[in-house]
């Protein structure tokens, strides 16, 4: 049998011990674990960037991998540890829409409000859900407990509004910044089933309007781009993004996620 993997995703860093000490409970747990660190950079206290980030990375994974995502500002409230068992993965957290982009992609979903608390590493710290919910109860499902164990189905969870590009008429849509790579790449909301005639052969005239720039050049990587030119192309996530041949483009344009972007075509 091949070995169970958890991934990890927080907006802890590196520069602390939150992240060994999960990983500390889950081989606790479940010593034949492969532990993979998915992210620890998510922007902090930041929902949507985890929710983005993880919906970004779980599918190439082996079937039943468990993911761990803990962005959770509300750690130590009311709000409650869940499990989601999807098509082919369980992904484990607290309920405060962090699996928002991940809920609609799924044929088989069940989402458990997680109860066992003999499951969780004890005692229960108010600060530390990370720990002693999230990683023991990822441990626990390594180890071939059936997701069921834990708690009872639910269908209220929290779901985020994932914002979506507004169509202005047949050719045109109004978008926003989704995020800002390391790289300075900036990913629109606006993704290629949005608007499919921008991808056709020949590219059509476009105008990509993002930080008081027009873009009107499509390419299909960033090397094909000129060196501090800006301009667009379909990134890995399938969301068109503002690039510069290596340079950063949100840095030259002034553009932060939840900026306007305004694509025309013709």
């Amino acid at each position: 049998m091949p070995r169970p993997i958890v991934t990890l995703t927080t907006d802890f860093g590196d520069a602390d011990y939150y992240v060994g000490a999960m990983k500390g409970v889950v081989l606790d747990v479940c010593p034949d674990t492969e532990i993979i660190d998915l992210c620890h950079n998510v922007l902090t206290y930041d929902i949507l960037d985890a929710a983005f980030t993880i919906a970004q990375s779980y599918r190439w994974f082996p079937l039943r991998t468990v993911h761990v995502v803990v962005v959770d500002p509300g750690v130590g409230t009311q709000r409650r540890p869940l499990i989601v068992s999807g098509d082919r993965h369980y992904f484990v957290g607290p309920d405060n829409g962090v699996f928002s982009f991940i809920y609609p992609e799924q044929e088989k979903l069940t989402v458990y409000h997680i109860t066992g608390d003999h499951y969780f590493h004890q005692p229960v710290s108010n600060t530390f859900h990370a720990r002693d919910v999230f990683a023991s109860v990822a441990g626990w499902l390594a180890k071939g407990v059936e997701a069921r164990q834990f708690g009872d189905p639910i269908e209220d969870y929290v779901k985020l509004t994932v914002p979506k590009p507004q169509a202005l008429n047949e050719k045109s849509w109004k978008g926003m910044v989704l995020k800002v790579d390391r790289f300075g790449n900036v990913i629109t909301n606006i993704a290629a089933a949005d608007c499919p005639a921008l991808f056709a052969e020949p590219t059509p005239p476009f105008k990509l309007s993002a930080g008081g720039k027009e873009i009107t050049k499509l390419v299909p990587n960033y090397a094909e781009g000129g060196q501090g030119e800006i301009f667009a192309l379909l990134g890995s996530s399938g969301y068109l993004e503002v690039a510069t041949n290596r340079g950063g483009a949100a840095q030259l344009l002034n553009l932060n996620r939840g900026a306007d972007v305004t694509l025309q075509l013709g």
